[in-house]
């Protein structure tokens, strides 16, 4: 059985896909589920490199990554919430 690297970043790849998205579900946080996210959309945009699909990976990158992601990143982390009382950082 030859060591086939290509099926091995297939597995890398989508297994970090798979890691991710179970972040982006199971996080507190608001901001790290959207980092999650973003290591999610990533992994797929990996995935379809391997697929040869590079302009969908093109794409996946630029509009969810470039734009989309980045500007919930930062709406998110500018605005306010209020402290709880339990709540210690």
């Amino acid at each position: 059985m030859a060591f086939d690297p290509e099926a091995f970043a297939f597995v890398i790849f989508a297994a970090s896909a798979i890691i991710g998205a179970l972040g982006c579900v199971y996080a507190r946080r608001v901001a790290h589920s959207l980092l999650s996210l973003m290591l999610t959309f990533m992994a797929v945009a990996a995935v379809m490199i391997l697929a040869q699909a590079e302009m969908l990976a093109a794409i996946q990158i630029l509009v969810y990554l470039g734009s989309v992601m980045l500007v919930v990143q930062f709406g998110v982390m500018l605005t306010r919430r209020q402290i709880q009382e339990g709540d210690i950082e």
